[in-house]
């Protein structure tokens, strides 16, 4: 199984390239072609000699792969459909180390949404996800696999819209934080200036509490972050989020509260909104006292209707007064416009499924 070079660093490609027979400098040479030209084969990297890509290309791959299909909404959402090959095993270098045995062939989505100026690219980081929420598709399809950084990135490189992307949010398929390292590897390579160049403040990670990770990933990075939060109440949200149980959304918030978010970075909370579950005035008020006093934005999102659970969403006035009441005690409150279901591509929708072309 060859390696793939999308991932890397530039000492990493140095090393690999002087193991190869070629010149140390041909680790910056790949970088700036895999990270700035974002090529997709090694027949592009022109100021190689052909003898070097030659041997190159029979040790590794690139490691871009393209979408074996695309679904449009009619309001502008791509919702990308993307093969992978990835382990069950956690960890930045599994995929390498993995025999073909230990594979799985699945697929992930990614989902591109146009607004305005903006081109947001939702990434996913793993095939199903372990988390098991009830409301969510892709939990409730299992947990296929771990997708490397080279899985990760090829996304953002892949959709036809790769040059035009403005942000970037890893809300896809899977928990980020259960796959941290591949997940850090990619931020790395978008924010570093060897690599994409992006701003941390383009990107967001959404999480349900993965502790300890979240506090590694407070420590490690300065992207913003999204807490799923969708119920204040111990176990009305254990009922939903198997979660809750490990790592109660009580105890991430006083983690949370131990870092400033008073400058660029954010933290927001998602919170779908079930009709008669938690949308009633005892929510709001135990949503008020746990996030009083932080720094911090709500989300309220549409619950959007999947097979097998029986919960419909809050009408759009319920969910307004809820949103004037977070407001009208000092919490930044917005209810966040629904993209793409009609090719189920909306929050909890995704599962992997084929995208016509």
């Amino acid at each position: 199984m060859k390696k793939k070079l999308l991932g890397k660093t530039p000492d990493e490609l140095k090393a690999l390239a002087v193991a190869a027979g070629l010149p140390p400098y041909t680790g910056k040479q790949l970088a700036k072609w895999l990270y700035v030209k974002r090529v997709r084969s090694f027949d592009e990297m022109t100021d190689i000699s052909k003898a070097g890509r030659a041997t190159l290309s029979g040790l590794y791959e690139v490691g871009v792969s393209a979408p074996a299909g695309v679904a449009i909404s009619s309001d502008g959402t791509k919702k990308y459909l993307f093969p992978v090959s990835c382990p069950r095993a956690a960890g930045l270098d599994a995929y390498e180390e993995a025999r073909p045995e230990e594979l799985e062939t699945a697929a992930v989505e990614a989902v591109m949404i146009p607004d305005e100026d903006r081109r947001t690219l939702c990434v996913s980081s793993q095939s199903g996800c372990r988390m098991g929420c009830r409301f969510c598709m892709t939990g409730r399809q299992g947990f296929h696999g771990h997708l490397s950084a080279a899985d990760i990135l090829s996304q953002f490189i892949a959709v036809d819209e790769g040059p035009e992307l403005t942000n970037a949010v890893f809300m896809g398929m899977g928990e980020p934080l259960d796959n941290y390292d591949s997940v850090m590897r990619a931020i790395e390579v978008l924010t570093a200036d060897w690599g994409f160049g992006w701003s941390p403040k383009r990107i967001t990670l959404s999480s349900v509490g993965v502790m300890p990770n979240l506090r590694r990933y407070l420590d490690e990075s300065r992207c913003h972050l999204a807490i799923s939060l969708h119920d204040p109440f111990a176990d009305e949200r254990g009922s939903l989020m198997p979660v809750e149980k490990a790592w109660p959304v009580a105890d991430v918030v006083r983690l949370i509260r131990q870092y400033d978010f008073s400058g660029q970075r954010r933290v927001s909370f998602e919170y779908i909104m079930f009709a008669g579950l938690n949308d009633s005035k005892r929510h709001e008020d135990a949503l008020i006292r746990m996030l009083r006093g932080l720094e911090c934005r709500v989300n309220l999102i549409r619950f959007h209707k999947i097979p097998d659970f029986p919960y419909e969403s809050s009408a759009a006035p319920v969910m307004e007064a809820f949103r004037d009441r977070l407001n009208a005690h000092g919490i930044t409150c917005t209810i966040r416009a629904s993209r793409g279901e009609d090719i189920l591509a909306a929050c909890g929708m995704l599962a992997g499924q084929h995208a016509k072309k």
